[in-house]
């Protein structure tokens, strides 16, 4: 008999997928497998019973890795399992920043005790007028499991796209989209857009990559939406840009003490993988795996 520890709630509809070899218990000690969303496991001792852990997300930055990986114990994540979720709200996430949907309902409820509210909305709604996304060039940063499906959504909507990523090659990105224009520069994306989303891990070499030589490679007026990770923009030269309009909008759903204090940031309490379509998902995927490796040995998407 396994036993499978949840260190958050984890979705009912991936925990059915637990045979009768299986049991939850409340005792992490004795669990052979651990089952995590966004607990931090960094200060955690590691049990001596565990085998496997998996992670109902793609991130795992709240995982030690590779204290893990010397005590031989394998890490899962799932990664796509989310990417519609974090997909359609990329998508909110332009069209709340090219028209001022969010100043629009504000004054609504600012005015509510108007008798007149519907004849002075006329006159006010002028000043929380904005533009449409079609037409325009929306770059996409890292074309995997959610930014493939940006570019085609994108694309639907009648944008023009360019794509970069590193770790692919020309013909690679035709097959995602012929109709995306690849650049192997990140510069020649970030000068050609007017929207920019960035869809990369956190790594060493990716932390604070959207910094001031970058954003001064912008068009002016541009967009920015980060739904992948806070610590990929520098803070400070995003307050920067957006003070002085380099940046017309900065889309975030990572709220941090610096990022809430900025002008024209539109901050979002990390929703991105949050629907119920997506918790299903993930759970079903990370039930799959630990089951996977710990009757078979087998490991899907292990991460260390």
């Amino acid at each position: 008999m396994y036993k499978i520890h949840c260190l958050n709630n984890i979705s009912s509809e991936g925990l059915a997928l637990l045979t009768d070899d299986y049991e939850l218990t409340d005792n992490i000690e004795e669990a052979d497998a651990i089952l995590v969303r966004s607990a931090n496991m960094h200060e955690m001792p590691i049990p001596a019973n565990l085998k496997a852990v998996a992670r109902a997300g793609a991130g795992v930055n709240n995982i030690p890795l590779e204290a893990l990986a010397q005590a031989g114990i394998p890490v899962f994540n799932t990664p796509g399992a989310n990417a519609n979720a974090v997909k359609e709200l990329v998508l909110a996430g332009m069209l709340i920043a090219a028209r001022d949907i969010v100043g629009g309902i504000e004054w609504v409820k600012q005015n509510a005790d108007d008798e007149n509210v519907g004849k002075a909305a006329e006159k006010a709604k002028k000043a929380f007028a904005g533009g449409e996304i079609t037409g325009k060039t929306l770059g996409v940063i890292g074309l995997g499991a959610i930014g493939k499906l940006v570019v085609g959504a994108a694309e639907a909507l009648g944008m023009k796209v360019v794509g970069y990523d590193p770790f692919l090659d020309a013909e690679r990105a035709a097959a995602i989209s012929a109709d995306m224009a690849f650049t192997s520069e990140l510069p020649e994306l970030l000068a050609a857009s007017d929207y920019v989303t960035i869809h990369v891990p956190a790594l060493d070499s990716t932390k604070g990559m959207i910094d001031a030589a970058a954003i001064a490679q912008m068009k002016d007026g541009a967009v920015f939406l980060n739904f992948s990770r806070d610590v990929l923009v520098d803070d400070a030269a995003m307050a920067a840009a957006l003070e002085s309009g380099k940046v017309a909008r900065y889309v975030t759903d990572f709220a941090n003490p610096a990022v809430v204090k900025m002008e024209r940031a539109l901050v979002l309490p990390h929703l991105g993988a949050s629907t119920a379509e997506a918790e299903d998902n993930c759970a079903k995927m990370a039930v799959t795996e630990i089951m996977d490796y710990l009757e078979n040995g087998t490991k899907t998407h292990c991460v260390n």
